[in-house]
């Protein structure tokens, strides 16, 4: 009996291992330059498993923010900032103190809303990168 029960429990927590670190991410960017599941794919790929063991998940949330878009004149503008804010301890709720802040932004010339869309992305990517760099040696 003991074995039956051990057998599936080991089974589950090795499939949660393997799953690497909990995260936190949460994203309030414009729609129309990148979706939410966009941008948390991009911050999720850009923040390694060794921020989430200094910062973990349980305490503190990384919030994506990206904004802007094309002027009548067709120039893509773009600030993309990613901030580490701490949760609130009993409800866990994320709380508007930025304990550290990265931004990226960048305007050029484009043809149409697409490359607008790349541009955001790309941003978005390094202001994350600039944020890892910041916490960690990478």
């Amino acid at each position: 009996m003991k074995n039956a029960l051990l057998l599936p429990a080991l089974l589950l927590s090795a499939a949660a291992w393997a799953a690497g670190p909990k995260t936190n991410l949460v994203d309030h960017s414009n729609p129309a330059l990148i979706d939410e599941a966009g941008a948390k794919a991009v911050m999720a790929e850009a923040i390694p498993a060794k921020v989430w063991k200094i910062y973990p998940a349980s305490k503190y949330a990384f919030v994506s923010q990206v904004e802007g878009g094309v002027t009548p004149a067709g120039m893509c503008v773009v600030t993309a900032r990613v901030m580490l804010l701490p949760l609130t301890p009993t409800m866990k709720a994320v709380l508007f103190r930025p304990q550290k802040t990265a931004t990226a932004f960048d305007a050029k010339t484009v043809t149409d809303r697409e490359q607008c869309r790349v541009l955001a992305h790309d941003k978005l990517k390094e202001a994350a990168e600039a944020m890892v760099s910041f916490l960690v040696k990478v």
